[in-house]
């Protein structure tokens, strides 16, 4: 007990040990660390050598290992030995097998709902047809002749089914964004009144025409023109229901990034939770810087070693004479902490100085390339036709004058896992075919951009999962709070209900506005 009180007492700053040998002690550390390095999560600074196959890799891990040391990184650092690279848990196990039933069921999911709709689809637009067919076929000889008007029901039936089928086509037809947990209400609603609908007219059409072998086929003809209108007025009540209701802004969402406390604010009307989501995440891809966990490893590298503090050890045990000099380490390094401060203002500081000095070199360094460029075009001009460079090969040509100082921004900045040496080619290429300035070239670097200006094998956040006490297939309300969670990170949407306001009206007399200037008479003019 006394051996694994010491050992547990080296991460928060001070251990005081008993008067057993140093073999012992020895053999009680080792007997206690084996199966802290089972787990390293079980220690504050493990360092971690498995690397999950789904996350990308941020760069160099060697620079990585290096900044998230300290000066005590020896005697506080648990070493992970006998682990393989490409180990795995029964918790990898039990997830995989996990991901592969939902995705499996999410598949299912997805193509069951396109064939119900897909049928459904096919069974509205011959159901018409249909009528109008059946009794040509079946007792075309009893049928009375269609005159006119007849005839012009024809002309009414085809265009009103072209009609409804471009609806249709630019309504539901699309192709889909996203998997979401749930169905969508509102349309499975539809589906369910449609059906029920086309069914009540065939169940009304076998019964009186088709066991009565109705002979008045201009009542047919009619009876299925006056189906067609009725499906037209449901495409409206669909086009209502799943477009127009949600425009009006109702609600206020602020959506907070977890990690950073990145937030931004959104206003959306009448939606469930799941697609009030889809518009989140729609909106983040968009409107957020990218995320970089890189920025995050220096400020916790930063806690970590302030945390580490002071050690002492009393190796002459309890009957010494030192209790003096330990009190006075222990207030030595509670000065240390109480300084903390001054060492993140310096450390910023020094930080940012290195920053503008390399962003400088490379914006005087990506203008001289530039220069060169306009060089190479008039010495191009003079040049025949087939011995001109094309914009890739101009890159190439002055990418080298510039990758250094690019390379040392980046890594200073902690962007270099975001943009390859191949990207960066092209972007320059491009900014050379439009004839772009230096300034238009260093956006993209020097302000981190939103995620989708990135490469997609370069995001973070791919498969997201949605956390929420309430059903996601409920509306939005005052005060819901859900969570959208991905492999790194997690969204924070917290709704808030647009207040009403109250709008009043005053009037002011236009005579109010008017006065009276009056001079006396020893006023000189």
């Amino acid at each position: 007990m006394s051996a694994a009180m010491d050992t547990e007492s080296t991460y928060s700053g001070y251990s005081h040990y008993s008067g057993h040998s140093k073999k012992a002690h020895r053999q009680g550390r080792d007997r206690h660390k084996s199966p802290r390095s089972k787990d390293g999560s079980r220690s504050e600074k493990s360092v971690t050598i498995q690397t999950p196959p789904a996350e990308p890799l941020l760069g160099n891990d060697a620079s990585r290992t290096e900044e998230g040391q300290d000066d005590n990184w020896g005697e506080t650092t648990t070493a992970i030995t006998g682990t393989s690279e490409h180990s795995i848990s029964q918790e990898d196990i039990a997830r995989i097998s996990k991901d592969l039933e939902d995705s499996v069921g999410l598949e299912c999911k997805r193509y069951l709902g396109l064939t119900v709709a897909a049928v459904l689809g096919l069974l509205v637009f011959l159901t018409p047809i249909a009528f109008i067919l059946l009794p040509q076929i079946l007792w075309r000889d009893d049928l009375e002749p269609c005159g006119t008007v007849c005839e012009g029901l024809f002309i009414s039936v085809a265009f009103k089914l072209l009609i409804l089928l471009i609806g249709t086509w630019a309504l539901f037809f699309r192709q889909p964004k996203a998997d979401i947990p749930r169905v969508f209400v509102f349309r499975a609603l539809l589906l369910v009144l449609i059906f029920l609908f086309v069914f009540s007219y065939w169940l009304f059409y076998g019964v009186r025409i088709l066991d009565l072998k109705d002979t008045n086929y201009q009542g047919i003809v009619q009876y299925a023109v006056s189906l067609v209108d009725a499906l037209l007025f449901i495409h409206y009540l669909a086009i209502v229901l799943l477009e127009l209701r949600q425009l009006q802004p109702m609600f206020t969402v602020k959506v907070v990034r977890s990690t950073d406390g990145e937030s931004r604010y959104y206003s959306l009307g009448h939606l469930s939770i799941q697609r009030a989501a889809l518009v989140v995440l729609e909106n983040y891809y968009k409107d957020f810087t990218v995320y970089n966990p890189a920025l995050l490893t220096a400020s916790k590298s930063r806690a970590a070693k302030h945390m580490a503090g002071l050690k002492v050890y009393n190796v002459d045990g309890p009957g010494n004479n030192a209790s003096g000099q330990s009190r006075a380490m222990i207030a030595a390094a509670a000065r240390r902490r109480d300084s903390s401060h001054n060492e993140l203002y310096y450390e910023e500081a020094d930080h940012e100085r290195r920053v503008k000095k390399r962003r400088a070199r490379l914006v005087v360094a990506v203008e001289e390339a530039f220069t060169h460029i306009k060089r190479l075009q008039a010495e191009e001009q003079q040049k025949a036709p087939g011995e001109m460079m094309d914009p890739r090969e101009a890159a190439q040509a002055i990418f080298p004058s510039m990758a250094r100082a690019l390379q040392k921004y980046l890594r200073t900045t902690r962007q270099q896992q975001y943009h390859s040496m191949e990207s960066i080619l092209q972007h320059l290429s491009f900014c050379i075919t439009n004839n772009m300035t230096p300034k238009a070239f260093l956006e993209r670097y020097l302000n981190p951009g939103p995620t989708l200006q990135y490469d997609r094998d370069r995001w973070f956040s791919k498969q997201w999962t949605l956390v929420s006490e309430e059903a996601v297939t409920s509306g939005l309300q005052d005060g819901i709070v859900f969570v959208l969670k991905c492999l790194d990170f997690s969204l924070v949407v917290n709704v808030k209900k647009i207040p009403f306001i109250k709008l009043s009206e005053e009037f002011i007399d236009p005579k109010s506005h008017k006065f009276v200037l009056r001079l006396q008479s020893e006023t000189s003019v």
